[in-house]
């Protein structure tokens, strides 16, 4: 299947825009950078994808689907004593498909946003659970995501736009969130071809209430012709995108000069 890329928004279009949910982070790590990418289709460089990361949560994904289809509980649910089972449901592959996962109209924007969310468990209260993976290495233990303030703040509003995206597909979802995080161990006597990893499951509370204004000011960045300041990077300071593209500009600008 062949999936196109969407277009340029159209300042006054009628037509239904669809927007991503890591497109909501990029407008809040840097408006400029959005409206380049929203309005004329510059996106920022790309950068190497986490092929090993990608590997942990499709192997994660498999895990976790064995015993969705028992039924049961994954004995990391018990470790951590989460009163929750995997969720089956018939939209779960789409769900967790990268260009379709979970979709809401926001009718006051006519923005369609949608994200693939890594799983979703379920609670005796029939609530549904956003379940987020994640892997690292780091020497110390993680157990929760710290304080707010810093980049680990894009993985609460991630999980925060997942449950607000399931709410919209009217389904009764819980403020709180699960993160199964990986984190590699890197001691030890050799590789050996394999690679050991100690997984803490935690909790997260999150509230969707930003969506909606977040949304308003998309939608208004959009429609206008004028561009946004530069945006701030997650642990402060200018945006490392927009900090290059003035020095670069500034560069070519010297070599001009000089040449004249």
């Amino acid at each position: 299947m062949v999936y196109e890329r969407s277009p340029a928004y159209r300042p006054g279009q009628k037509e239904v825009y669809k927007l991503s949910r890591s497109r909501i982070e990029n407008f809040i790590r840097c408006p400029r950078c959005f409206w380049l990418a929203q309005r004329l289709k510059i996106d920022q460089p790309s950068s190497p994808p986490f092929l090993i990361n990608s590997a942990i949560d499709e192997l994660l994904k498999t895990e976790f689907d064995t015993y969705r289809e028992k039924g049961e509980q994954h004995p990391w649910q018990v470790e951590f004593k989460v009163n929750a089972k995997p969720f089956q449901h018939e939209n779960l592959k789409r769900w967790r498909h990268t260009f379709t996962g979970v979709q809401h109209l926001d009718e006051a924007t006519n923005l369609l946003i949608f994200g693939g969310v890594d799983d979703v468990w379920v609670n005796p209260k029939g609530e549904l659970i956003v379940v987020d993976y994640k892997a690292t290495a780091k020497e110390s233990e993680i157990t929760d995501l710290g304080p707010e303030g810093g980049w680990h703040d894009s993985y609460r509003r991630q999980m925060e736009v997942y449950q607000w995206l399931l709410r919209g597909e009217g389904h009764k979802v819980s403020d709180t969130g699960y993160f199964v995080y990986a984190n590699g161990i890197a001691k030890g006597k050799g590789f050996f071809n394999k690679v050991e990893f100690r997984t803490n499951v935690f909790p997260y509370k999150g509230s969707d209430k930003w969506v909606g204004p977040t949304l308003k000011k998309i939608k208004e960045t959009l429609e206008s012709d004028e561009m946004p300041p530069v945006g701030q990077a997650a642990m402060g300071g200018e945006c490392e995108y927009c900090a290059y593209a003035k020095a670069r500009t500034q560069l070519t600008l010297d070599a001009i000069a000089k040449k004249k």
